[in-house]
């Protein structure tokens, strides 16, 4: 064995079920003897009936940099075969060793288990010892080997008795207990006539099965025969007791871990080493009564567990939902997350969030057109760089710093007393894919039956803080198209009156100075006329970036209309108004001398400061301004002004 530790990636979806369970929890037990840390990279997809859905949970599986890891395994019959060569293509690049169960897959190790040799005995005793001649079959997925190899050693022995099997009798499903009921809804649609027997592709189907036939008055094994295969727990203590095949999961998966650290210890190792499974005859086909079934004391014992440990699940996700939904703010939220995370016992846990997650800034064409843009949000795989806004190890909450999401954790190697269990989920609304969190040596994942629903949950509340954020950002958009003037950035009409009122009435009440500036820009018509709006447009915002940028000392400054502009401050002096325009004629200076174009940025300004009383207006203040402004610009250019005042003469 690995004279150092060792981390290995596991990749298996729908951990929930016994299949999986029974597989992980050999892995398990080979690695807490053997210093093996393992990363469990784990989705539920298939199971609702969503493809969008489960496009978000697959994301999970782009995840893994695999040159971070020392071996795979690949739970592999438990998702679809474009996954599964995606994920022998990114394997074989990494360059490590890695197993697939079940499924053999091309420059993997493969631990297989010989299932055609007890299918066909199933098959056989069917015949010989029950006399049946009338099947169906409830198969799983056409590309799945270990489905197919059930399959065609179910029709080899039917072949064999002359024993026809249509097409109609044979219903194709995904291993799922749901495509046990909707088999039994379609033969029964189907013309033909029902079978003598149902022999099914695992024991899920057949439960479901045999519940569904239940419902319409067919029992089982009095009216129809039924078998399964894998020897789940519920298949034992099922009623009536199920007929099945015995395989030896848990020894499949500590053999795959073992063939790992063998390879990674320079040993010789088989590529292909498969295993036994046996068939257990059972109440399902009429055999012996209570066959394989636990004793009735330790079924009840068992029973109770499982019954209590679902009520404190569902009592913990009842919390989770109260506390979540209440939170105002996303500091409450992960405050509130924080206790909920406690009460899993685990030693560390990472939320790890897309930087996009709640969408980018929205542009402001998002108003005119009403679309949200496409690279708003992360839909295939994740962003380039993950935040962590809650952190827990070593007994603390932090918040992480954020991560290039090759690194996928950045304690993904530490050193510890003990072989770590880390599980990645998926964060996601459909599609929307929002990030993932990392759950460490808790017994949650593989111990709860809700551990998905519990995952949901922190999905279905980020995402409606998703909307919140997002709601939050259109609304400052639509506030700023409200207070903010489009051309310049500074405020407009409405968001210098809302601006100004606080600071103006304080002023009042505290008896402190006020001071209003108008500022009117100098030749802009000469401008339009000569050189057209666009270069009009471009002079006013150069004149809002003046001021802008001289404006540093709390001083509030508006976009009148036109070429007009306002700038409020309290406090001010005399001095402090003199320092301001000096530096508004610097900057402009500086404009003119670096700005190429063939016009002259110019500006007229009146200032007005006064300690104002109860009943003082600001507009009062701007008028008195207005006047200085305007007797500057007729110091200016007193011939138009003039002009302007001399009788119409005919």
């Amino acid at each position: 064995m690995p004279n150092q530790d060792i981390t290995v990636a596991v990749i298996a979806s729908g951990i929930d079920e016994e299949y999986q369970h029974s597989i992980l929890s050999g892995i398990h037990r080979y690695a807490a003897h053997h210093r093996v840390h393992v990363a469990h990279f784990i989705a539920y997809g298939g199971m609702l009936a969503n493809p969008k859905y489960d496009q978000g949970e697959y994301n999970i599986f782009t995840l893994p940099n695999f040159s971070q890891f020392d071996g795979v395994i690949l739970l592999s019959n438990t998702f679809s075969s474009d996954l599964a060569a995606d994920l022998s293509r990114r394997i074989a690049e990494a360059g490590i060793p890695a197993v697939s169960i079940d499924r053999d897959l091309e420059g993997m190790f493969h631990v297989g288990i010989r299932n055609g040799d007890a299918m066909e005995q199933i098959t056989r005793h069917f015949i010989e010892e029950h006399g049946v001649r009338r099947f169906n079959f409830i198969s799983g997925p056409d590309d799945n080997t270990e489905s197919m190899e059930r399959l065609n050693s179910f029709r080899k022995v039917l072949a064999e008795y002359n024993i026809p099997l249509e097409d109609e009798r044979i219903y194709r499903g995904s291993f799922r207990a749901k495509d046990g009921r909707r088999a039994i809804e379609a033969f029964m649609r189907s013309e033909l006539p029902m079978p003598d027997a149902i022999v099914c592709a695992n024991d899920a189907m057949a439960i479901s099965a045999m519940l569904t036939l239940e419902e319409h008055g067919i029992h089982c094994p009095e009216d129809i025969l039924v078998s399964g295969f894998d020897n789940i727990y519920n298949a034992k203590n099922f009623s009536p007791a199920l007929t099945t095949v015995e395989r030896p999961l848990m020894q499949s998966g500590a053999l795959a871990c073992e063939m790992i650290c063998r390879v990674l210890d320079g040993e010789p190792s088989e590529r292909v080493q498969e295993l036994n499974a046996v068939p257990i005859y059972s109440e399902s086909c009429g055999c012996t009564l209570g066959a394989g079934g636990e004793d009735i004391s330790l079924f009840k014992k068992r029973n109770y567990q499982v019954i209590e440990g679902i009520n404190s699940d569902i009592s913990l996700l009842n919390q989770m939902s109260c506390a979540l939904v209440e939170c105002d703010t996303f500091e409450e939220y992960i405050a509130a997350l924080q206790r909920l995370i406690l009460k899993t016992g685990c030693e560390e846990f990472y939320l790890c969030l897309n930087d996009n997650w709640h969408t980018k800034r929205l542009r402001h064409d998002t108003f005119i057109t009403g679309e949200i843009p496409e690279d708003s949000y992360t839909v295939h795989g994740y962003s380039g760089r993950m935040i962590v806004p809650l952190a827990y190890f070593d007994g603390t909450f932090s918040v992480g710093e954020s991560f290039n999401t090759d690194i996928m954790l950045p304690r993904l190697r530490v050193e510890s007393a003990a072989p770590r269990k880390l599980y990645f989920v998926p964060l996601h609304f459909r599609e929307r894919c929002l990030g993932y969190f990392v759950i460490v040596n808790s017994d949650m994942p593989m111990g709860s039956s809700l551990f998905h629903t519990w995952s949901i949950n922190i999905s279905n509340s980020m995402e409606n803080f998703r909307k919140l954020l997002c709601l939050d950002e259109v609304v400052q958009e639509l506030d700023k198209l409200y207070a903010v003037d489009s051309l310049t950035g500074v405020f407009n009409r409405n968001g210098f009156n809302r601006e100004t009122r606080e600071p103006f009435r304080r002023c009042i009440e505290e008896q402190r100075s006020a001071m209003i500036m108008f500022v009117d820009m100098d030749g802009l018509k000469q401008i339009n006329d000569n050189y057209g709006h666009k270069s009009g447009d471009h002079a006013i915002r150069s004149i809002a970036s003046v001021l802008q940028e001289t404006c540093y000392n709390g001083e509030l400054t508006c976009r009148f209309g036109g070429d007009e502009f306002f700038i409020f401050a309290a406090d001010y002096t005399e001095e402090d108004v003199l320092a301001l325009r000096a530096r508004m004629q610097e900057q402009i200076d500086i404009c003119n001398r670096n700005s190429g174009h063939p016009y002259t940025l110019s500006i007229s300004v009146g200032a007005y400061i006064t300690v104002p009383v109860e009943g003082t207006t600001l507009f009062q203040l701007i008028t008195v301004a207005d006047n200085r402004m305007y007797e500057e610009k007729k110091k200016k250019n007193p011939s138009k002004y003039l002009k302007q005042m001399a009788p119409d003469v005919r």
